[in-house]
């Protein structure tokens, strides 16, 4: 019987991952390439590596989708030829029956979660590059503009308590993949010593560890800010954190990020101490993480739905499957501006649509199970 029913959910289950890849494509790519190759002149061979670079990140977003239909499509059709009537009559209960769906939609977590990681942000990537290589390759290309990097550090209070405040401040009008440009740092690191630095330009040295600046000035604060000292220079290496270029380069969209460098990207955040940007990076991990398992739900939702006497041939088990895939990311959009805001946590956010269309499935499956 499971050989069976996963023989029948593999014609549909690929149907699906071609219909849905395709309307994906065609809506969020392939548009803006035939734009770019008539507008920009982008050549034709160009746009046909883009594309292809762009399928695993669609198909990621693609096997949920199509693991819906493939489960709403099959059960619907055997069970409107009264095969899964016969299977009651034998004795298999809907519980049973329910299983195999679910054993292969975790088949597809798995290869979900796979694309996910190891395929489709790699690729992602790679066609952004080729995409900006191409388009401005006559153009000054700048990796990064207005780099900003604050650092802090606590002060213990005499109460006990610990106080955060300001202890340098990185800033940089654009980064062009070897130098930053247009510098501005102020220091406090030091105590009862504050500078100021500007300069037109800084490079990091990577064999001795420090910052070489050039055509600058060093101005010398005291604590109690009165005037130190003035220092110009043609060039002048500073011992200063590398952590600002690391940003600099780490440019990846979400999309373009596994988890593993998702995660480092969230550790150079926290240094800045931006919040807003710390969260939000939050929020996508616990998406990436929870992404992959709603395979499992659409599978049990779309295998219960199936189950319920009923005519319905592909057009209208594809319309329910676009209500269902609809909902979903609605209520993911909804719960993920949510925890941006800090209404509730990211792991809440990320994890609540599962946890709703997990609820869903589980009462549908109890009610058709009692009938």
């Amino acid at each position: 019987m499971d050989r069976y029913l996963i023989m029948q959910l593999l014609p549909p289950f690929l149907f699906g991952v071609g219909a849905f890849t395709s309307v994906v494509l065609a809506i969020d790519s392939l548009f803006e390439l035939l734009r770019k190759v008539v507008e920009s002149g982008l050549p034709i061979e160009i746009a046909f590596k883009v594309f292809f670079l762009k399928l695993p990140f669609v198909m990621a977003y693609a096997f949920p989708m199509s693991t819906l239909l493939a489960t709403l499509m099959t059960y619907s059709r055997l069970s409107s030829e009264s095969e899964l009537v016969a299977l009651r009559g034998c004795g298999v209960s809907v519980y049973r029956m329910v299983t195999t769906a679910v054993i292969f939609s975790s088949l597809v977590t798995v290869m979900t979660f796979v694309f996910n990681e190891q395929i489709a942000p790699a690729a992602n990537y790679q066609a952004t590059l080729t995409l900006e290589q191409a388009v401005r390759s006559d153009k000054p290309s700048y990796k990064q503009q207005n780099i900003y990097y604050p650092e802090y550090r606590e002060i213990k209070q005499p109460d006990g308590s610990k106080n955060k405040i300001l202890s340098r401040l990185f800033y940089a009008d654009q980064f062009d993949g070897k130098r930053m440009k247009g510098l501005t740092i102020i220091d406090r690191s030091t105590e009862n010593l504050n500078q100021i630095i500007v300069a037109e330009s800084a490079q990091w040295n990577g064999s001795q560890g420090v910052w070489d600046f050039y055509n600058g000035t060093i101005y010398l604060v005291a604590a109690d800010r009165s005037y130190r000292n003035i220092l110009r220079f043609e060039h002048q290496q500073l011992q200063l954190p590398r952590t600002p270029l690391t940003l600099a380069e780490s440019n990846r969209d979400y999309g373009e990020m596994n988890i593993v460098e998702a995660l480092e990207r969230l550790e150079i955040e926290r240094l800045s101490g931006d919040r807003q940007k710390i969260r939000k990076l939050e929020v996508r991990i616990q998406q990436k993480i929870a992404f992959p398992f709603v395979c499992v739900i659409f599978g049990l939702v779309g295998s219960v739905m199936g189950t319920i006497p009923q005519r319905t041939g592909r057009g209208t088990s594809f319309a329910i499957s676009v209500v269902v895939i609809f909902s979903y990311y609605l209520l993911l959009s909804v719960c993920g501006a949510l925890a941006q805001a800090g209404i509730v946590s990211p792991f809440v956010g990320a994890w609540l649509p599962n946890f709703f269309g997990l609820a869903i499935g589980l009462i549908l499956l109890m009610r058709v199970a009692q009938k």
